[in-house]
């Protein structure tokens, strides 16, 4: 099982919103602990796992959390 360390509420934010305050969230993070993102814009399917690649970032997956996804991000080592 994955410990949360953070959860950042991005739901009615639009793209791309969700993932700036995802990485303004995770700069705070040890290396290695989890930030849960929860989003419902349909462009962040696409964005989350993307900035986590370039960011350095692990992306974790994405689940549904009724009306809206839930997406898990383990903090990069060194960021």
């Amino acid at each position: 099982m994955t410990e949360i360390k953070e959860t950042l509420d991005a739901i009615g934010l639009l793209c791309p919103l969700p993932v700036l305050k995802a990485r303004k969230r995770l700069k705070p993070l040890q290396p290695g602990q989890v930030l849960q993102l929860l989003a419902d814009d349909p462009a962040a399917v696409i964005d989350v796992p993307h900035f986590c690649k370039e960011a350095g970032h692990e992306f974790l997956g994405c689940s549904d959390g009724g009306g809206h996804q839930i997406y898990l991000i383990r903090k990069g080592g060194g960021l």
